[in-house]
């Protein structure tokens, strides 16, 4: 029996309803909501940080649209991606699983420093066939869906279209399909011809990511902007991010000419934290472009700069307009949250590892979870590491030494004061805590180098080819 086969058997929690019924302190239901599913429409943005749109705090860059998206939905002040790169986060998304027990820890296909310190554990090449995804279950649930944009999830016979998807976009219509005009155009078009069934788009762009590339009048009204005293405030930066904004107004006017505004929940999120500048500079241009403070780090490490996220959610009828929610979520938790919004169980073959988002959407309670984890077992902005949050407490353990740094962060945002020294009965229950969980998802873990060199241990080598076992 195939995974499509399993997916049969799934059976409805609630057979007419699409959510469960409100508390009496949640907003009302529209009457579509209740006895009709919703669409989806999941915007996926590559290497935003935290605070690079206006109303997460950006003093420079014009987001009008995602700002009016925040008024009428709700932002998530502690979202976080599974993993600081790409390809893992969106593995975590589509699967519901954490990147260690995918398999995949890095981007496709990853690097390697061949002279460092710890030999990293193999990344998999592509998002197993066997992972019953998210477009295949709510195919099941009589959703048609659609991915557009960026993949990097392997490509043939790993592709969008042979995980769940009914329409695979990856190439823009032009030549520049670096910029998003393209593939909102194609989203566009498939909102436009779904728009009398339920449906699941996937909207996964390239933009923010390194190399710089915006329309000039944009460029040119941001050279020109009075810059605030303090940010790294770059005018192509700017301009991407505002370009970027004015393709998801152009979504939200569809589904308002449409009339599907109602009947269609909005994700905003980005897969990882913002990037500095191109790694090793880009064409020789290493020029600081964006800034993820008052985030530490960036990119590629498990400071906050990494991994934190801007995550907005707007549902009419469920999620009250301009609210915030504070509770810490991971990309984990899209699969179960989506599921239990269209009335569905998750395979029983099919481990998810994330918790339903939804009793922080109808504000009608919260998460059971204690804590949510990260593994990130390779060279990149930083060195290879792991890192747990519980509560207000974050641990990062630093593979390479055993180093550990503890922060408390309602109290220091920025990760500057690490409470190691002062706290270390704290410090060695969320390693054990850390160390649990590693080996309860079967992550693996980075060995001795046999060929580390001190000299040579900067150097980056060649990235992998073969491919991975499914």
């Amino acid at each position: 029996m195939n995974r499509r086969d399993f997916l049969k058997t799934v059976g409805l929690t609630a057979a007419s309803l699409a959510v469960p019924s409100c508390t009496v302190d949640s907003q009302q239901l529209t009457a579509y909501s209740l006895y009709k599913k919703p669409n989806f429409v999941f915007i996926l943005i590559d290497d935003m940080g935290w605070s690079d749109v206006a109303c997460y705090g950006s003093k420079f860059h014009e987001t009008p649209n995602i700002d009016r998206l925040a008024k009428q939905g709700m932002s998530f002040t502690d979202a976080y991606a599974a993993c600081p790169v790409c390809s893992p986060t969106r593995a975590s998304i589509l699967a519901g699983q954490y990147p260690a027990r995918v398999g995949i820890t890095d981007f496709i296909p990853g690097h390697q420093r061949p002279w460092e310190k710890l030999k990293v554990p193999q990344n998999r090449l592509q998002l197993p066939l066997e992972v019953i995804t998210i477009p295949e279950a709510l195919k099941e649930q009589g959703y048609t869906t659609a991915h557009i944009g960026k993949w990097h999830l392997g490509g043939q016979p790993y592709s969008p279209e042979h995980q769940g998807f009914d329409l695979a976009i990856q190439r823009g219509r032009n030549r520049n399909d670096k910029q998003v005009t393209s593939f909102t155009d194609s989203a566009i078009d498939f909102i436009q011809a779904n728009s009398d069934k339920p449906f699941f788009l996937q909207l996964s762009h390239n933009s923010v990511h390194i190399p710089l590339q915006a329309p000039q009048e944009l460029i040119d009204k941001y050279k020109n902007k009075p810059k605030p005293a303090t940010g790294v405030n770059n005018p192509t930066y700017a301009a991407m991010v505002e370009h970027l904004d004015n393709s998801i107004g152009r979504i939200m006017e569809k589904l308002d000419e449409l009339n599907l505004a109602e009947r269609t929940i909005v994700i905003f999120f980005s897969d990882n934290g913002g990037l500095y500048q191109a790694y090793g500079g880009y064409r020789g241009n290493k020029e600081i472009v964006m800034t993820n403070e008052p985030l530490r780090g960036e990119k590629g490490t498990l400071y906050e700069g990494g991994i934190r996220e801007p995550l907005i959610v707007r549902w009419p009828g469920v999620v009250k307009p301009g609210t915030t929610c504070s509770a810490p979520v991971s990309s984990v938790d899209f699969y179960p949250t989506f599921l239990e919004i269209v009335g569905a169980k998750a395979d029983p073959t099919h481990v998810l590892d994330g918790e339903s988002i939804l009793p922080l959407l109808r504000r009608s309670g919260k998460l059971k979870r204690d804590c949510i984890y990260w593994h990130y077992p390779h060279y990149h902005h930083s060195t290879p590491a792991g890192a747990i949050r519980q509560g207000d407490w974050k641990l990062i353990e630093f593979y390479e030494d055993g180093r550990l740094e503890l922060y408390n962060l309602k109290r220091d945002i920025g990760e500057k004061h690490n409470l190691t020294t002062k706290l270390p009965k704290k410090a060695a229950q969320l390693q054990q805590k850390l160390a649990a969980w590693r080996k309860s998802v079967g992550a693996k873990m980075p060995t001795p180098n046999p060929d580390y060199d001190p000299a040579r241990a900067h150097e980056w080598g060649r990235r992998q080819q073969k491919k991975s076992r499914k």
